[in-house]
């Protein structure tokens, strides 16, 4: 539920990450991409789905790059193939599979990582 979303974000996300967002400044500012990094982690990438193909997340997985240049990991779910071409295309690479049983949607994902050069 949206209550459910919007308390994770303000009790557990925002105190916890570096996060960044992308704003429409033709929609009075209307956040249209989040990004959450921790020390090794793209913790969390949403992009509003009217802005995929934008630019937005291109642009912020580029600023977390910028501010983790030693490297960075992250786990998408597995069956989010689009996702999934996203961060290849960026450079991350999948090393390991999971079955779900390590994250709360108990669904299979991948972790993947990113090293410069």
């Amino acid at each position: 539920p949206d209550d459910d979303v919007r308390r994770w974000l303000r009790e557990e996300l925002l105190p916890r990450h570096e996060t960044w967002v992308a704003a429409d400044p033709a929609a009075d500012g209307r956040v249209v991409a989040l990004m959450a990094l921790s020390d090794t982690m793209v913790e969390q990438l949403y992009v509003a789905p009217d802005w995929i193909g934008r630019g937005a997340g291109r642009r912020l997985i580029g600023l977390a790059k910028e501010r983790r240049p030693d490297g960075l990991e992250l786990y998408c779910f597995a069956v989010n193939a689009p996702a999934r071409r996203f961060y290849e295309r960026h450079g991350f690479a999948p090393v390991a599979f999971g079955d779900g049983s390590a994250n709360m949607e108990r669904q299979p994902d991948v972790l993947y990582r990113w090293r410069p050069g």
